[in-house]
């Protein structure tokens, strides 16, 4: 097998794609919370949020897809597995728990902002002990989709305060 000669070293895709796999992930749980919550919803935000989370986990799926490619352009292999997937992760699940609409709201929008925080630290390996400008790109434009996503969610939700935990706090205003 010829090696990749790209312009980085075999540590520095390494390093990178490691990156790449954590954020895929993430994205793999997202989705998975983004589609049950979808089929889940009940109550008079139903159609909106039913709507608005179908636009989510499909732009979610493609960005899947995207950090996948992306590996193997790298030289890598994606995680495929549920159990990688879990171990890997940053978000976690809550099995059995099927809460509100507004709660469901609330946690995605938890998730949106711990995947925008992890994005924007791999970006900054990417770019500053990787050298991978276009991995920092690729991650800049999927960062920015997260944070259009949490502020679809946080709109939602406004008037509402969400706590790093998740958990609403009175009626104050969101702020950013």
């Amino acid at each position: 097998m010829r090696p990749i000669n790209i312009g980085l070293t075999d540590e520095q895709r390494h390093g990178v794609i490691g990156l790449l796999n954590q954020d895929l992930a993430d994205s793999y749980l997202l989705l998975i919370k983004t589609k049950k919550y979808h089929w889940d919803v009940v109550g008079p935000q139903f159609r909106t949020l039913h709507e608005l989370w179908q636009e989510q986990y499909e732009l979610i799926t493609e960005n899947i897809d995207e950090y996948a490619e992306r590996v193997r352009a790298l030289g890598g292999y994606p995680l495929g597995t549920a159990e990688s997937f879990i171990q890997h992760a940053s978000i976690k699940e809550h099995p059995g728990d099927l809460p509100n609409a507004n709660e469901m709201v609330s946690r995605l929008v938890v998730d949106h902002e711990s995947m925008i925080r992890n994005l924007r630290g791999h970006i900054d390996q990417c770019s500053e002990q990787f050298h991978d400008e276009g991995t920092a790109d690729f991650l800049t434009g999927i960062m920015e989709q997260h944070e259009d996503m949490a502020w679809m969610l946080r709109s939602f939700i406004e008037g509402q305060s969400i706590s790093p935990s998740g958990q609403r706090e009175g009626d104050a205003a969101v702020t950013a």
